[in-house]
């Protein structure tokens, strides 16, 4: 496979690639500072909670820190550092077992009360129930196998295009179809009479 010219990444990873890591510093503060929310994100998404999340995205970055110089844009970088954070999630969840109940109240990963998406005012009970279908939808991801979450995020979380998840997982587009089909089944299985409860509240 030929190396990607055109890498929007190219320039901040061959500056990280120029110098020998030492801590968070120069080219690696930026690169990190650049990848810390998604990574984060991709990785509280798929271990369902935010111990595990902090566990796996240290991982990733750490495997990313060792192995830059080994990258030769042969796939883009971006799809590089979800694939590291994917398997580091479902390596994570994995150990986890059931050591852990996934966190689901109504404060943010760092014990912060959850900011309103919108900016506007709810009331206490549009707050309650708003997060209550947020946390419901994970709890839906949450029940997916390993496979099917993660592609799941990679779709609707992160908003990767079907060729940008088939060159992160390494599988073909048919396999990606295939995946987000039975996903889109399962959620649906899930989370209908959840919607269905909310409305029949919203109506009464």
């Amino acid at each position: 496979m030929s190396p990607l010219k055109d890498d929007p990444d190219r320039l901040l990873v061959e500056a990280c690639q120029a110098v020998a890591p030492d801590g968070l510093e120069g080219a690696f503060r930026e690169l990190y500072d650049t990848y810390k929310d998604r990574v984060y994100n991709v990785c509280f998404r798929i271990t369902g909670n935010a111990a595990d999340a902090l566990d796996s995205s240290q991982e990733t970055f750490g495997i990313l820190f060792r192995k830059i110089v080994e990258f030769r844009f042969e796939s883009k970088f971006s799809s590089w550092v979800y694939r590291i954070a994917v398997n580091a999630a479902i390596d994570q969840k994995r150990r986890a077992g059931t050591r852990r109940t996934a966190a689901y109240d109504l404060e943010d990963e760092q014990g912060r009360p959850r900011e309103l998406h919108d900016g506007r005012e709810e009331t206490p009970t549009q707050y309650a129930t708003r997060n209550e279908l947020e946390d419901e939808v994970q709890r839906a991801i949450d029940r997916l196998s390993p496979k099917m979450r993660a592609i799941t995020v990679l779709r609707y979380v992160e908003d990767l295009s079907y060729e940008e998840i088939s060159e992160t997982l390494g599988i073909s587009l048919g396999t990606v179809k295939s995946r987000l089909s039975r996903a889109h089944d399962a959620l649906e299985s899930e989370l209908t009479p959840v919607l269905d409860k909310h409305r029949l509240g919203e109506d009464a």
